[in-house]
């Protein structure tokens, strides 16, 4: 059975109040800016590895400098970053997809 709690014992973190100027939050749209700002995140970071092999190659390719390995590492780095990118974003649409088909 579960029990009722005066308000005086309740954290501040359960109770949402308004504040002029300050907008209102709950715990589920403030998990959902985390998994936002999450997913923008692991984009800017894709995108700057493939910029890293990008100019990784160029410096190569202009002689620049002459390790084949660390043009190699850019390339994985920024391949796998990908790879991982992709499947995630699948596994959010497939999920999304999920859940606008289910009935309530």
């Amino acid at each position: 059975m579960a029990s009722i709690l005066p308000v005086s014992l309740l954290s501040e973190d359960s109770l949402y109040i308004n504040k002029v100027g300050k907008e209102q939050k709950t715990e589920g749209t403030a998990a959902f800016d985390n998994i936002l700002n999450a997913a923008v995140d692991m984009y800017k970071e894709a995108d700057s590895l493939q910029k890293a092999a990008e100019e990784a190659e160029i410096s190569f390719a202009l002689g620049y400098t002459d390790s084949i390995h660390d043009l190699a590492l850019a390339q994985q780095k920024a391949n796998i970053s990908l790879q991982y990118t992709v499947k995630v974003t699948n596994a959010v649409v497939s999920a999304y997809k999920e859940l606008m088909t289910m009935q309530l």
